[in-house]
């Protein structure tokens, strides 16, 4: 009887042990290639958790790249402005134009400090727009600079906007903000919807998941266009998992008092394949695919990347920021450089299909305008910029000529993909099992 007890005690043990052991599988095998890459999930987190991401740190601390230039208040042109987040954390606080400083007047519609509500680390959304005077002197100096340089650069639609404005993205990160429901979701349909390539016998508007599940019938064109759009929306969600707001208890969404952190259970809800018809994991596979082409980008425009002065006043900063680029990440970044290679696309003189493939990206930019909360459109529109400044980079028949804006969009875009790389293999790596 005794014999039999400890024998049954051995067995649970053991099962409990395999049960444990299955809850802690991998999101994704490490051995796996990426799609269309073939290169190895494990190559690139020994490349960005050990080498890349702590330089992409320093680099986007830079004053050059901390700060962005964006105007948040066009008017969404596909639908009624009805979804604005009405969270107060959502919301800027506007200030008359006459109390923007003078010389800044022109070119960045900046708020001054007694307008402003202060970000701090128990804040939902709100956008911070304070700039010390000393920062502001900065911007005013290189926006001089930029001008005498403006006959090598190609000038974007806000860069003459009174409604421009340069966000500092350092009291702004990336999280999660509140803003849910139908308004968010309308916009990522929209995305999917009116702007993936679709198949030859589908009508525009079929079935979404069954496009997803098709994906291999597509030309690479259309592959690859959904599986980039893909890999963003994946990454912003790691983002937002990754840095979610738990409320303290009674406190509710108010983004006043609480804790930021990892959020499990919404990153398993968002990816399981329980719950995501088994395309959670190929959703995660699509970040290190937009990674790669990406890092492709950033290579190909090292001569340009090269050649800048990075000028920000401050020339021993300058001097810095341009050895951190030059002399370390695109070192690093030289042995993974081919591993996308655009020529695939496009080939025999397509031109119709290159003009849609940039037609359908143009209008994703557009979509971003309708997004409801500031903050999320704010890195929305990074995000999304960085990745058209990448598509501009690689397709592009002439020199490579880069404006700031695009510039800073790039290397940031870019780490915030790095960050999400480094979130799957530390801060998610246990959350999901699968085998692929």
């Amino acid at each position: 009887m005794i014999k039999d007890i400890c024998l049954s005690f051995v067995i649970l043990i053991i099962y409990c042990y395999k049960v444990s052991s299955n809850e802690e599988c991998k999101i994704i095998n490490d051995n796996d290639k990426i799609d269309d890459c073939n290169c190895r999930i494990s190559d690139l987190h020994e490349l960005n958790n050990q080498r890349l991401r702590p330089l992409l740190q320093q680099i986007v601390n830079k004053n050059y790249f901390r700060f962005y230039p964006v105007n948040l208040r066009k008017k969404c042109q596909f639908w009624f402005d009805d979804g604005q987040c009405s969270r107060r954390s959502c919301a800027i606080q506007p200030c008359p134009i006459e109390q923007v400083p003078e010389p800044l007047r022109n070119k960045i519609a900046q708020s001054n400090e007694n307008c402003l509500a202060t970000d701090t680390n128990s804040t939902l959304g709100l956008v911070n727009k304070n700039l010390s005077t000393e920062h502001k002197q900065t911007i005013e100096n290189w926006i001089e600079f930029d001008d005498k340089q403006s006959e090598n650069f190609c000038y974007v639609d806000d860069e003459t906007s009174i409604d421009l404005e340069y966000i500092d993205l350092l009291i702004n990160p990336e999280r999660y903000t509140g803003y849910t429901g139908p308004s968010a979701q309308r916009v990522w349909s929209a995305i999917y919807n009116e702007n993936c390539f679709f198949l030859p016998d589908s009508k525009i508007f079929y079935n979404l998941q069954q496009k997803r599940l098709n994906i291999h019938k597509m030309c690479v064109e259309g592959r690859t266009f959904y599986r980039l759009i893909s890999g963003l929306h994946t990454s912003i969600s790691i983002h937002l998992c990754a840095q979610y707001f738990f409320p303290t208890i009674g406190g509710g969404y108010s983004g006043v008092d609480g804790r930021w952190g990892p959020n499990l259970n919404e990153f398993k809800h968002r990816f399981d394949p329980e719950t995501t018809d088994g395309e959670g994991p190929k959703w995660l596979k699509n970040v290190y695919f937009i990674y790669l082409i990406e890092l492709r980008a950033i290579y190909k425009a090292r001569k340009f990347l090269q050649d800048q002065t990075y000028f920000t006043g401050n020339e021993i900063d300058d001097l810095h920021t341009k050895e951190l680029i030059t002399n370390n990440l695109l070192k690093e970044i030289k042995p993974f450089a081919n591993y996308f290679d655009e020529q695939n696309l496009f080939q025999n003189g397509n031109d119709l299909l290159k003009t849609e493939f940039k037609e359908h990206f143009r209008n994703i930019t557009r979509i971003m305008d309708c997004v409801g909360c500031d903050k999320c459109k704010l890195w929305g529109k990074l995000q999304i910029q960085a990745l058209g400044t990448s598509l501009k980079i690689l397709f592009s028949e002439s020199p490579i000529q880069l404006q700031r804006s695009e510039i800073v969009s790039l290397i940031n875009g870019f780490n915030r993909l790095s960050t999400s790389l480094y979130n799957l293999e530390y801060t998610f790596k246990t959350c999901i099992k699968t085998d692929l």
